[in-house]
């Protein structure tokens, strides 16, 4: 597989994705294409060699781009438009040119989803992409969809969030019958707001798409792991993964607290640093990596700005496997299987 991956983008770029693009030139057999300011590159480049001694058969290019999409951009939509030769935008055509199978980035995600549905479109039947992001539960990981690409949805939006993340849990988690659950205020049917009591009925009387459906959860049943994906529109979903970020950080600094006032803490010490080590362990966001956005018509994953170089070179790791298992083509034929009008 080859990754474009946008050098430029992410608050410890280019450092945090040279590295990473080094580290997953070493664990898989994938070309990367690192897309950015040339000098800037070589310079980081220069830098890993000197850390790692890189192998002269490192398959790692350099595609230079002179402009950059900033973090803080106001109108990424606009600066996409008006910055045609900045990394991202350039990763986005390497795709839709076919020199590339995918684009990873940890920049400004307005500006990747911008790149993404300028230059790859959208998957013929798709009305709306949307982005999906593995949450840690205690049976292992669920995908939640829509994590922020929409905050304003219908009906017909949240069932085409179902057929897709159900694609993508089935091909690259490989979860052969993924379950599918609706996010509500209870399990009830007939609970909900207008929203989800419609989606509820178009996921009832799917027929023609083989969807395991097994209907309404409550946010407390996402830790639980009582569903493979998870549906809601982009405004919830975002907010849930704001949460989710700050409730595991706070848990760990609560452990970290609390030890130091315990008059035992010596004893308890080696049970609760073992504690404290697998709750890092499963919070970590570096070992996804990024979010795929599932719906433009060739494979985006978008990372988290704050990743370091393991994140990176996860997210590198994520977008090849994706292109490997030919999500694209299998969303295209599910989606396309229903009528939902």
């Amino acid at each position: 597989m080859i990754i474009a991956l946008d050098a430029m983008g992410g608050d410890f770029a280019p450092a945090s994705t040279v590295e990473g693009a080094v580290l997953a030139a070493k664990a898989a057999q994938h070309k990367i294409i690192l897309v950015g300011d040339n000098d800037l590159i070589l310079k980081e480049l220069s830098k890993q060699n000197n850390k790692n001694s890189l192998p002269l058969s490192i398959n790692i290019e350099i595609v230079h781009a002179p402009e950059i999409i900033s973090m803080t951009e106001q109108h990424p939509v606009k600066a996409v438009r008006s910055k045609k030769n900045s990394s991202l935008a350039v990763c986005a055509q390497l795709v839709s040119e076919g020199k590339a199978d995918a684009f990873v980035s940890m920049g400004n995600s307005g500006a990747v989803m911008a790149s993404a549905f300028f230059y790859l479109r959208r998957i013929r039947g798709i009305i709306r992409p949307a982005i999906t992001t593995m949450f840690p539960t205690i049976k292992g990981n669920c995908i939640v969809a829509d994590m922020g690409a929409n905050v304003d949805c219908k009906p017909e939006h949240l069932f085409q969030f179902g057929i897709m993340a159900s694609v993508f849990c089935s091909k690259v988690i490989g979860i052969k019958r993924p379950k599918i659950a609706l996010l509500s205020i209870g399990e009830e049917p007939n609970k909900g707001n207008e929203l989800t009591l419609a989606t509820f009925n178009l996921f009832k009387k799917s027929i023609g798409i083989d969807l395991d459906f097994i209907g309404n959860i409550e946010g407390k049943d996402i830790p639980t792991g009582k569903a493979d994906v998870v549906i809601c529109d982009g405004f919830i979903g975002n907010v849930i993964l704001k949460f989710g970020e700050g409730l595991a950080g706070t848990i760990l600094y609560l452990i970290k607290q609390k030890l130091g006032y315990s008059p035992v803490k010596w004893i308890l010490f080696p049970f609760v640093r073992l504690v404290k080590k697998t709750l890092e362990t499963k919070f970590d966001y570096s070992k996804i990596g990024g979010a795929p956005l599932l719906g433009v018509n060739g494979v985006c994953i978008i990372g988290h700005g704050r990743s370091n170089s393991h994140a990176v070179k996860n997210a590198i790791l994520t977008g090849a496997k994706t292109a490997q298992y030919d999500v694209i083509h299998d969303i295209e034929i599910a989606v396309n299987k229903f009528n939902y009008k």
